[in-house]
């Protein structure tokens, strides 16, 4: 289960940068997720001056510095972003402008680590169960297998050469032909 706050902050000149490190707090022993839905300029932001939103963060096996908003008043006041930040640290910095600039976005927090441990193993036990399942559907198959085999023998042609079951019906509308009424109500 994963639990779900608000998270915000604001850029401006007296604060240009601020670090999202819930990892760091002793008081965060769950698994973290930043998403940053929006970035917003605040009402007083300077006529046009640009204000350029920077964040820094871990990539694959380096961390990456970009800017991932841009706004100026007159032309674009907010920026919709929906970025999703799996891992801490994640640094946002007014690189450019005065602000303020307003981050707005969920910090989700997952489940406990002892939490996820049960859920290992419960995944073991229902993959050591599908495994049970998976040789009864075997079973099965063949039982199924041996009686497709006796019903084959079935369809096969009858004493008078003519074939006779759902083979017969198939055939005759495989080539087109119907199968006239008289013939079925005789059978």
């Amino acid at each position: 289960m994963s639990d779900e706050y608000f998270y915000g902050v604001t850029l401006s000149s007296s604060h240009q940068s601020e670090t999202w490190d819930p990892e760091a707090k002793a008081e965060y022993p769950r698994s973290n997720k930043l998403l940053i839905r929006q970035a917003l300029l605040g009402p007083d932001a300077k006529p046009d001056e640009l204000n350029v939103v920077q964040v820094e963060t871990m990539c694959l096996q380096d961390s990456i510095k970009i800017p991932v908003a841009i706004l100026k008043v007159g032309e674009t006041r907010h920026a919709r972003l929906d970025i999703e930040f799996p891992d801490a640290p994640v640094t946002f910095t007014l690189t450019q402008g005065s602000g303020p600039v307003h981050l707005i976005g969920q910090h989700l927090l997952g489940a406990l680590v002892e939490e996820f441990e049960d859920m290992e193993e419960m995944e073991e036990e229902m993959l050591d169960e599908e495994e049970g399942d998976d040789s009864q559907f075997k079973e099965d198959e063949n039982k199924r297998k041996g009686a497709g085999k006796r019903k084959a023998n079935e369809d096969e042609d009858d004493d008078e050469g003519e074939p006779k079951g759902k083979k017969s019906k198939m055939s005759n509308n495989a080539k087109g032909k119907a199968t006239s009424p008289k013939k079925n109500a005789k059978k």
